[in-house]
């Protein structure tokens, strides 16, 4: 069992940015401690936990960040309740399957149309770059769309099974530039609103736009 957060990551790297984003990474953890470390924090919403093949990330978000992804969900919720859409937001539930060896706490996710264990869309908003390979996480765990906010640009991703050879630097899936998920939305738009700091304009902006 796991004892403490600090016990865990005794050996690990940690890495402290300006932005006060904090990242803990250590490898060679089972699925047991995996599992034992999720149930300590199961009352800790402060930190998102990735687990690949025994390695363990552990981010915790900046204010910045947190703004960033909720402003996002506010907006693709207005987006969804707009066209009569129905989801089910899952928020940063955890996604696991042990036999894929693979877990991951998305920033925002939904499940579009009927409730599902494991979200339609995933969302992640990049401060700091990761350690570990979230596209091949979701990919294991059958995720159809990923969109990753970096450097003020969403970049979209959709799930090829049928032809994962031909996206092997995306781990299967590819980049596109509108979502298959959701057509109707206009990205270059959304992209423009989450920019800006004061949500109610950013709300008002969008939704003359949508």
């Amino acid at each position: 069992m796991v004892s403490s957060l600090k016990e865990l990551l005794n050996d690990a790297e940690f890495t402290s940015t300006d932005d006060l984003e904090e990242k803990f990474v250590t490898s060679g953890v089972s699925w047991q401690k995996y599992e034992a470390l999720l149930a300590k924090l199961e009352d800790n919403s402060h930190y998102r936990v990735t687990y690949l093949d025994g390695i363990l990330e552990i981010v915790s978000p900046s204010i910045r960040h947190e703004n960033l992804k909720k402003r996002l969900a506010i907006l693709i919720e207005r987006y969804l309740y707009s066209r009569r859409i129905c989801f089910s937001p899952m928020g940063s539930s955890t996604i696991r399957k042990q036999l894929k060896q693979a877990g991951v706490e998305p920033d925002e996710c939904y499940a579009i149309g009927e409730k599902k264990d494991i979200p339609d869309l995933a969302i992640e908003v990049i401060i700091t770059s990761g350690s570990i390979e979230k596209l091949e996480i979701y990919r294991r765990l059958g995720v159809s769309e990923v969109w990753v906010w970096q450097i003020n640009r969403l970049k979209l991703y959709h799930l090829r099974e049928e032809t994962p050879s031909i996206f092997i630097d995306t781990y299967g899936y590819e980049q596109i530039q509108s979502s298959e998920l959701l057509p109707g939305l206009n990205i270059t738009l959304l992209e423009q609103c989450i920019q800006i700091s004061d949500d109610i304009q950013a709300i008002d902006q969008f939704e003359l736009g949508i």
